[in-house]
C-alpha cells in the first residue's frame, strides 16, 4: 500500500517507517526540514515538505501523494520528563495535536483517503479496580493536566471515529520505552533515577502500562493493514505498579533504590499530577489488540534482564 506518515521523524515515527519498509509498503513521509527530507530519501522514503500548520500546504502534499492510508503520529514532547518541561511543552503539543492533526485529517479527506490511523494515549482511564479496556471512560475529573489531556484525547478521537467517510483507528499507546525514549538507558528518566530524583509516591500503587517503541510500530503497521475501525489499546501484557517497575528499573540501571516520599510531599513538590501518576493511574488491558491484530508484545526489558540475573 501507499502510506502517508505525518510525524515520521518522532519517537514512534522512526521505527514505524522502518517497519513499513520491511513490509514492502510505499511510504511518503511529512517533514518541514530539508535535512530530514534527505535522510528520508536515503531510507527509501519519499519526503513531503510542508509545515503542519499550513493547511493548504498539507492538503497539496497529501493530494499529491495520493495515499491509500494516512498514519498520524504528531506530537511535540520535550527531551526531559519533568513537570516543568511538560507544562512548558503543553501549549505547542496541544496545538500540534489539535490544529495540526485537523489539517492532516482534512487533507486526507480532500485526497479521498478512506483509512486513517492516529496516535492516542492508553493511560488516562478513569481510576478504578481492574484494568481499563477500550470502553472505559477517561479521567475527566482527574488532576489538572491529566483531565486536560483526557479532554484532548476525547476530542481527537471523536473527530476521527465519528467521521462517516473514514475508517478511523485510534491507537492508544502505553508508556513508550526503548531507543530514543525517556526510559532508554541514556534517556532523561534514567538520569533522574540514577540521581534519585524519581521517587515512589506513597505506596506506589499507580499502575503503568508499557510498550516497547518497536512493538508500537509493529502494531501500527498491522492496524494499518487489517485493523477494524475503532480504538485499540497498544500495551504489553503486564501492567505494573510504580513500586514494582521503578524498583526493577533502578536495579537494571545499577542505580540506587528509588526514594519514597509521602503523598503530601509529592503534592508540595510535583502537584496533583505527580500524585495521580504515582498512586491513582489505572493499567490497560490489551486483549482486543491481541485478538484482532495478533499482537504479541515483548516483556518489559528491565524485568526480563532482572529475572535472568537472579536466575544466574
Amino acid at each position: 500500500m501507499k502510506i502517508f506518515v505525518a510525524g515520521a521523524t518522532g519517537a514512534i515515527g522512526r521505527p514505524l517507517i522502518a517497519q513499513l519498509l520491511i513490509k514492502g509498503h510505499n511510504v511518503v513521509a511529512l517533514t518541514r526540514s530539508l535535512e530530514r527530507a534527505r535522510t528520508l530519501t536515503a531510507q527509501g522514503v519519499e519526503p513531503a515538505i510542508a509545515d503542519i500548520f499550513d493547511a493548504d500546504a498539507i492538503k497539496t502534499a497529501i493530494i499529491g501523494a495520493q495515499p491509500e492510508v494516512v498514519i498520524e503520529q504528531l506530537t511535540a514532547l520535550p527531551k526531559t520528563y519533568t513537570g516543568e518541561s511538560m507544562s512548558a511543552a503543553a501549549p505547542l503539543n496541544q496545538r500540534i495535536r489539535l490544529e495540526g492533526g485537523a489539517n492532516v485529517l482534512a487533507a486526507a479527506q480532500a485526497a479521498g483517503v478512506h483509512r486513517y490511523l492516529r496516535q492516542s494515549i492508553a493511560f488516562w482511564a478513569i481510576p478504578g479496580a481492574g484494568l481499563a479496556d477500550e470502553e472505559t471512560p477517561l479521567a475527566f475529573d482527574a488532576s489538572p493536566a491529566v483531565a486536560a489531556d483526557a479532554h484532548i484525547v476525547t476530542e481527537i478521537e471523536r473527530n476521527l471515529l465519528g467521521n462517516p467517510n473514514l475508517q478511523g483507528i485510534a491507537l492508544r499507546y502505553g508508556f513508550l520505552y526503548g531507543p530514543g525514549t525517556w526510559f532508554a538507558p541514556d534517556g532523561d528518566v534514567a538520569q533522574q533515577v540514577r540521581q534519585q530524583q524519581f521517587p515512589i509516591v506513597g505506596n506506589g500503587e499507580g499502575v503503568w502500562s508499557w510498550i516497547h517503541i518497536e512493538d508500537a510500530a509493529i502494531a501500527t503497521v498491522t492496524a494499518a493493514e487489517r485493523g477494524n475501525p475503532g480504538i485499540y489499546l497498544i500495551t504489553d501484557d503486564h501492567p505494573l505498579t510504580v513500586r514494582e517497575w521503578l524498583s526493577a528499573y533502578a536495579q537494571w540501571l545499577n542505580a540506587p533504590p528509588p526514594p519514597q516520599i509521602s503523598v503530601e510531599e509529592a503534592l508540595r513538590i510535583g502537584g496533583a499530577d505527580a500524585v495521580y501518576y504515582g498512586t491513582q493511574m489505572r493499567g490497560a488491558w490489551n486483549a482486543k489488540a491481541k485478538r484482532e491484530l495478533n499482537f504479541q508484545p515483548r516483556s518489559l526489558e528491565w524485568l526480563v534482564e532482572s529475572a535472568v540475573a537472579r536466575a544466574s
